[in-house]
């Protein structure tokens, strides 16, 4: 990347948001109003109901005309106006969230907007900061990131400089690297900006998801009933016609009884109905903090059976309960309790959920106790160690890997 710990110099970092372009995802624009308004005249059921009303004005049956026409544009404006204040709903959460980033530009700290983060940067990162692109790790102090938008892993992954195990295949065992999104749950890093905007992990996603969606299973239903109402209306008016013609009827009058069939065949109030009942669905989810940005997606959703998901940490509170604590023999032990808690307390950084487990189970009196050190957890040792003290003994409390402390061990209590 051509980076130095100086960081890059401002004309560099421009220059590279030239090449690069901007930190965002890709843009897709959309259509203009008007376009998207009349494209929701599609429907051949729409169409249909349009022709139908059409005939009627020419016919001088101007209350049909009027009926069918406000039923139509009732439906799809209703259609669109729901939509389209959802998708600006989502457009204005998205852009409410203004993040920015700290970076060594000509060997001094910078804050600057996400959107002009270049590869190449210095980030400098810390607890709460979102990681502004994708980047290797050059110096980690107790750096723990949550990865959950990208993998679906709930637990914090500890990130730090160094090459990757040689069975590192997927983004959960890339621990030297992190990824645009992701929140830094604790700790400090340095690290070097690689991939921005459209090119990140998360980039990719979005870009995948912003694009025009396929239509659902409801859409292509009703566009499916559409078309044969269309088909049957036109068979029956031209038999119609043609039994007319055959039995030497007036053509004037066939005619109009041939449009008066297909108007009472119609079923003006369909869109009206859908629309509604969509909409009241779009607001009921509304009052859940949801967003519907498609009416049509609210069926796929309700028509829904089984839910099919790989990560149980995606469906899961990612919470641990305590239900044992017991010896080696298995039976019940108030002292494994006891030093599981001081532990638990007395530890520093960042607590595990198998830490919360333990001090939401019961709380121990810790006041006659006092900590000397501590050694915290790494994935070297793989286990914490706390000295603790009361005025009368000291502890060395270990907690950890049960390979590991078992490895460690010499000899072990019994009961008695």
């Amino acid at each position: 990347m051509n980076a130095d710990s100086n960081g890059l110099s401002n004309a560099e970092a421009l220059s590279r948001l030239i090449k690069y372009g901007p930190n965002i995802f890709r843009d897709h624009h959309e259509l203009p109003l008007l376009i998207q308004f009349l494209s929701r005249f599609k429907n051949p059921l729409t169409i249909l109901l349009l022709v139908a009303s059409a005939i009627s004005a020419f016919t001088g049956e101007m209350t049909d005309f009027v009926i069918i026409m406000v039923m139509v544009i009732s439906s799809v404006t209703l259609d669109f106006v729901q939509e389209h204040r959802a998708s600006k709903a989502a457009e204005s959460l998205r852009r409410s969230v203004s993040v920015c980033a700290i970076v060594i530009r000509d060997n001094k700290t910078l804050e600057v907007p996400l959107v002009n983060v270049a590869p190449g940067d210095i980030v400098l990162l810390s607890a709460g900061d979102i990681i502004p692109a994708d980047g290797f790790v050059l110096e980690a102090d107790d750096f723990f990131v949550k990865q959950a938008l990208l993998t679906g892993e709930s637990y914090p992954v500890e990130k730090k400089p160094g090459p990757l195990a040689s069975d590192s295949i997927d983004l959960q065992s890339a621990t030297n690297a992190v990824f645009m999104g992701t929140p830094v749950v604790s700790g400090s890093a340095k690290i070097l900006a690689v991939k921005t905007g459209a090119s990140t992990a998360i980039g990719a996603i979005a870009d995948s998801i912003t694009r025009h969606p396929p239509p659902t299973s409801f859409e292509i239903s009703t566009h499916r009933f559409g078309l044969l109402i269309l088909r049957l209306t036109i068979l029956l008016v031209l038999f119609v016609l043609l039994v007319n013609a055959l039995m030497h009827k007036p053509l004037l009058e066939s005619f109009l009884f041939a449009v008066a069939l297909a108007v009472g065949l119609t079923p003006e109030l369909l869109p009206m109905v859908v629309s509604v009942t969509l909409a009241r669905g779009a607001v009921s989810m509304a009052r859940k903090q949801v967003i519907v940005k498609r009416l049509a997606s609210i069926q796929n959703l309700g028509s829904m059976d089984i839910l099919c998901t790989d990560k149980t940490g995606t469906l899961t509170e990612a919470r641990i309960t305590l239900q044992q604590h017991v010896d080696p023999q298995g039976n019940g032990s108030e002292r494994v309790l006891e030093l599981a808690y001081l532990n638990s307390f007395f530890e520093t950084g960042l607590k595990s959920p198998l830490d919360e487990a333990i001090l939401d189970h019961k709380n121990i009196v810790v006041d006659v106790w006092k900590k000397i050190d501590e050694i915290p957890f790494d994935f070297e040792r793989r286990r914490v160690s706390v000295l603790v003290e009361n005025g009368e003994s000291q502890w060395l409390v270990v907690k950890g890997a049960p390979e590991e402390i078992i490895g460690l061990c010499t000899c072990y209590s019994v009961t008695s």
